[in-house]
C-alpha cells in the first residue's frame, strides 16, 4: 500500500505542475533544483540549440563529430541518473544537411565510458546505417564512414549497440534534418524537441540516485516519460517561448525505444503537419493530434495568434503524470476575436 501511495501523491503533484504550475515557474529559465549538485550534471538540450536553416543552393561535404559520454545527470528534482548521451545531452546534437551533401561521422568513445556505443542514422542508405563503422570500445575512436544524404526529411539517429533498446532508453538518440534542394517554408523560429522513456529498478519519484531496469525495459513499462531528457525539462528550464503573429516550427522525434507519441499542442492546432517527417509529400493542415512511433519524427508548423502558455503532450495523458509534458509560452497583446475569457457573473440571490 506504500508503494501504491507513493506513486499515487508523486504522479499528482508531477501532473499539477505540468498542467497548472506555469505561473511564477516560467518567470526565469533556470535547471531543475539539485542540477548544479555535485557530480550531477545538466544533460537536457535546449529546444533552441539547432543549426540554423541552410540558405546555399549547391551541395557541400559536411562532417558530423559525435562523442559517446555517459554521465550521470538530473532526472527530476532530488532525481538523477545515469545517462548515455551523444556528446554530453539528450538528445544529442541536431545535424542539418541538404540533399545531395557528401557527411562524414566520426565516433570517439569517451575513456570513462563502461560501454560500446556506435551509432546508426536513419538517413543513411547503408548497411546499418554506418553502426558497424562507427564501432567503439571505451576510450577509441570508430573508422568512421561517409554517406550521401540521398532523401529530404527529419531523420532519427540512435545507438545501435545491443542491447540497443537500453542504449536508446539510457539517452542516446537524435536527429537529423535533410532539406530538400529548395529549403523548407521559412518560419520566425524553430525548435528541437524528442521524446523518450526512462526504466529505473525505483518506482517514479524516488530521489537519489536511480539505477536502471532491464526487467522493466523488457517489460516495456517505464516510470519516466520525459521531453529532451528530463522531467521540468520544457517548463521550469527551458520553455519553447514566442511571440503572438510568428510561425513556429517544432521538430519533434521518439527517441522511445518503445511507445509511440500522439503528440500535441494543447490549444493550437498545427497548421501544417508532416506526417512521419516525409518532405516530398503535401503536409497535412489543421491537425490537432500527430502520431508518431518510436524511431520515427514528424514536423509541425503554427501560427501564433492568442497570448498564453500551451502545454505540450503526448495524447496518451497519463504519460503527463509520469514526466511527460512541455511549455510553449507565447507573449504580446490578446486577441479577444479569437479568444476571451467569460467575466465572472454575479451570484443570484
Amino acid at each position: 500500500m506504500k508503494r501504491n501511495t507513493l506513486v499515487t501523491t508523486t504522479s499528482a503533484l508531477a501532473l499539477a505542475i505540468a498542467l497548472g504550475g506555469f505561473g511564477s515557474a516560467l518567470a526565469e529559465d533556470k535547471a531543475p533544483a539539485g542540477a548544479d549538485a555535485a557530480g550531477v550534471a545538466d544533460i537536457v538540450r535546449a529546444p533552441t540549440d539547432l543549426p540554423p536553416a541552410i540558405d546555399r543552393t549547391e551541395p557541400e561535404t559536411v562532417k558530423v563529430e559525435l562523442e559517446t559520454i555517459e554521465k550521470v545527470g538530473q532526472l527530476a528534482d532530488g532525481t538523477s541518473y545515469r545517462y548515455w548521451t551523444f556528446n554530453g545531452q539528450v538528445p544529442g546534437p541536431m545535424v542539418r544537411v541538404r540533399a545531395g551533401d557528401t557527411v562524414e561521422v566520426s565516433l570517439k568513445n569517451a575513456d570513462d565510458s563502461w560501454m560500446p556505443h556506435n551509432v546508426d542514422f536513419h538517413a543513411v542508405t547503408g548497411p546499418g546505417g554506418g553502426a558497424e563503422a562507427t564501432w567503439a570500445d571505451p576510450g577509441k575512436e570508430s573508422n568512421g564512414f561517409t554517406f550521401k544524404a540521398l532523401k529530404p526529411g527529419l531523420y532519427v539517429y540512435h545507438c545501435a549497440v545491443p542491447s540497443v533498446a537500453q542504449h536508446i532508453s539510457n539517452g542516446m538518440y537524435g536527429m537529423i534534418l535533410v532539406e530538400p534542394e529548395g529549403g523548407l517554408p521559412p518560419v520566425d523560429r524553430e525548435y528541437y524537441v524528442m521524446q523518450g522513456e526512462i526504466y529505473t529498478e525505483e518506482v517514479f519519484g524516488s530521489k537519489g540516485e536511480l539505477l536502471e531496469s532491464y526487467e522493466k525495459l523488457s517489460a516495456e513499462q517505464p516510470e519516466y516519460y520525459v521531453f529532451n531528457g528530463a522531467v521540468g525539462a520544457l517548463t521550469e528550464q527551458n520553455p519553447l517561448k514566442a511571440e503572438v503573429g510568428e510561425t513556429v516550427r517544432i521538430f519533434f522525434g521518439v527517441g522511445g525505444p518503445n511507445k509511440t507519441s500522439s503528440f500535441h499542442v494543447i490549444g493550437e492546432i498545427f497548421d501544417n503537419a508532416y506526417p512521419f517527417a516525409s518532405l516530398t509529400s503535401e503536409p497535412l493542415m489543421d491537425v490537432q493530434t500527430i502520431s508518431v512511433p518510436p524511431g520515427g519524427a514528424s514536423i509541425v508548423d503554427m501560427e501564433l495568434e492568442v497570448p498564453g502558455t500551451y502545454i505540450l503532450v503526448d495524447h496518451a495523458l497519463s504519460r503527463a503524470e509520469r514526466g511527460l509534458a512541455g511549455h510553449l509560452v507565447v507573449e504580446g497583446p490578446e486577441n479577444p476575436e479569437i479568444f476571451k475569457e467569460h467575466e465572472a457573473k454575479e451570484p443570484t440571490s
